[in-house]
């Protein structure tokens, strides 16, 4: 697992990481599936859906799990140990992934069948007994479970010292536990009654918990703290992954609605078929309402979501969101977002005593992340 670094800086960089990261999740995953051969000739039916989900990826966690440690530490650790605490990281979004998309009913990620949807569809295929999609449901949820201990076993694995640190274990901890209570915050926000002025304000709760922490500000201080940072450190951090994991969901949710489906691997307009009350739902309806376009917004509260909701309603609401205005201020909104990443990167630049070829580094992962089509 060698590799230069980026330039004169200490950062590895990306290719370095995404390989070493893709080496390590599947040699766990073959190991994984032996053992699982020696409980029965049946259970290792259970890796190659994870093994096919897991292949491919941005690694946009793994990335700053390890440079978070980079930036914290002057000691090199050795590469495979620093590649299963980034591994496991993407273990623990395969699960939520798979989880997410049970809970959405969501057939299809990355263009390809969604793990439970795998199951259900082998199911029907081998003409087995039962009920195939609830066949699908269970295994899937199992699938993901089995995903969230595997992702515990290479985090121990690692055998980095620090890792009972109480710093480490706190952030370990608040990574785990908190992206499971944004999917719930998530999945009550799509359930229970909300006035359409409070939507954006509780979608942005979500955005944060479910997403924005997670996918950038809590790998990268989990990183951190496993190699020593201390609290000044770690509050720069914070001020930059926080940010960039809101305009990064940000962007998602954008890509929800406008993406290209050949890109995403998802449905055009999925979100709103979905019923999905993200930030840019809840700006369009404020537009709407503040400009007295009543009836547009009721049309739009009222078939959000619907079962029978055709093509060209979906059509209609990317429309209202276009020319109440709501999208040019939601993409000012992620600039602005990406703005206050860019600042405090500077700032951490200093801290951190970060050459600028890691500044680069960084800056480029802000941009591929903020100003993507997928």
């Amino acid at each position: 697992m060698t590799g230069r670094l980026s330039g004169s800086g200490r950062l590895s960089t990306r290719d370095r990481i995404i390989g070493a990261v893709d080496d390590v999740l599947a040699a766990d995953l073959d190991a994984t599936a032996a053992r699982l051969q020696e409980i029965s000739p049946v259970a290792a039916e259970l890796i190659d859906p994870l093994r096919a989900f897991t292949a491919r990826g941005k690694r946009i966690r793994a990335l700053v799990t390890w440079w978070g440690f980079e930036i914290a530490s002057r000691t090199p650790a050795d590469p495979e140990a620093l590649a299963r605490i980034a591994g496991s990281v993407e273990l623990l979004h395969a699960a939520a992934l798979v989880h997410d998309d049970i809970i959405d009913d969501s057939d299809t990620r990355r263009g390809r069948p969604a793990v439970h949807a795998a199951f259900r569809d082998g199911h029907r295929t081998d003409v087995w007994e039962g009920d195939p999609v609830l066949f699908g449901t269970g295994a899937g949820i199992i699938a993901g479970d089995l995903c969230l201990s595997l992702s515990e076993e290479m985090y121990t694995a690692a055998g980095l010292p620090g890792l009972l640190a109480p710093e480490v274990v706190r952030r370990h901890d608040d990574f785990r536990r908190d992206v499971m209570v944004g999917q719930y915050l998530d999945i009550r926000l799509q359930a229970a009654p909300v006035p359409a002025a409070d939507i954006a304000a509780r979608a942005e709760e979500v955005l944060t918990f479910k997403s924005a922490k997670y996918s950038v500000e809590q790998p990268l201080l989990l990183g951190a703290a496993i190699g020593g940072a201390d609290g000044g450190l770690l509050e720069a951090l914070s001020a930059f992954g926080l940010p960039l994991g809101r305009a990064f969901q940000m962007r998602d949710d954008e890509l929800g609605v406008f993406g290209d489906p050949a890109v995403t691997g998802k449905p055009a307009g999925d979100d709103l078929r979905q019923g999905k009350k993200t930030v840019l739902v809840g700006m369009t309806l404020t537009a709407l309402a503040e400009a007295g376009r009543d009836d547009d917004a009721a049309w739009f509260s009222a078939r959000l979501g619907a079962a029978d909701l055709e093509d060209a309603e979906v059509d209609r609401m990317a429309a209202l969101m276009r020319d109440s205005g709501a999208v040019a201020a939601f993409e000012d909104a992620i600039e602005t977002r990406m703005h206050e990443a860019r600042g405090a990167l500077e700032d951490l630049r200093t801290r951190a005593d970060l050459h600028a070829d890691d500044v680069e580094l960084l800056d480029f992962y802000v941009r591929t992340l903020t100003h993507r089509t997928s």
